[in-house]
């Protein structure tokens, strides 16, 4: 039996797994999927301060309130950043990092640094909500469900830098990416998980898995998701 912790990515919320929870729990493991404060199911706590460090926050204090240990912590797109700067208060409570077609920050970088699209800074006058983007489910009703539950978010979640103490390959836990492949390279140079794929795939200290299938792994391939956190477990 492992113990997963799922945190989702940017304008969505715990609900981003209601297709990978109930498949997890059915093969007998514990699942934690921390809501981000001010999106999704916390979006009444929206406001300009919210950023980053408040998101780390987020899953750092689950992980610790619920004494967690030995975990399979995983971060989906903009989660990719949260797993990461949460490494500083709890690494030694992790057994495997998983980057769900996401960001993979080195120390000082925020998500506007990787995917070179400048959010919105939320200084004094300007707007501090960046919108949705646009996002393809297979299921149109799926879709439509999913679509009304997508909030704006804070745009200091985009700005605010990430902090690590040390390269990921140092910190001794096992470490795996899992690439969509159905999303094209662009041609703006803006393919930030294609770059984190090339990194990891070639790397020893990493697993490299890939799903057919566009950036909505979770919900458009729940089933080949939880086929290779299983492995991983």
């Amino acid at each position: 039996m492992s113990t997963f912790v799922l945190v989702h990515g940017a304008w969505g919320g715990a609900h981003t797994w209601s297709r990978v929870r109930p498949r997890l729990w059915a093969s007998g493991h514990h699942v934690f999927t921390p809501g981000l404060t001010g999106i999704g199911d916390r979006v009444h706590l929206s406001s300009p301060q919210v950023g980053l460090r408040t998101h780390v926050d987020d899953v750092v204090n689950q992980v610790i309130y619920e004494d967690l240990t030995d975990i399979v912590l995983l971060g989906f797109s903009y989660g990719g950043m949260v797993v990461t700067g949460a490494l500083e208060h709890i690494a030694d409570r992790v057994r495997e990092l998983v980057y769900l077609d996401a960001f993979v920050p080195d120390d000082g970088q925020s998500l506007d640094d990787l995917s070179g699209h400048p959010s919105s800074r939320g200084d004094l006058g300007e707007p501090w909500l960046v919108q949705p983007r646009a996002r393809v489910i297979d299921d149109p009703d799926f879709a439509a469900w999913n679509e009304v539950r997508r909030t704006p978010q804070p745009a200091r979640c985009f700005t605010e830098p990430v902090r690590l103490t040390r390269r990921l390959e140092e910190f001794g836990f096992g470490l795996s990416y899992i690439k969509a492949l159905d999303d094209p390279r662009r041609s703006d140079g803006a393919n930030q998980f294609w770059d984190a794929a090339e990194r990891t795939r070639t790397n020893p200290a990493w697993r490299y898995h890939e799903i057919d299938t566009n950036h909505m792994i979770p919900q458009n391939r729940p089933d080949e998701l939880v086929e290779v956190l299983l492995g991983l477990a």
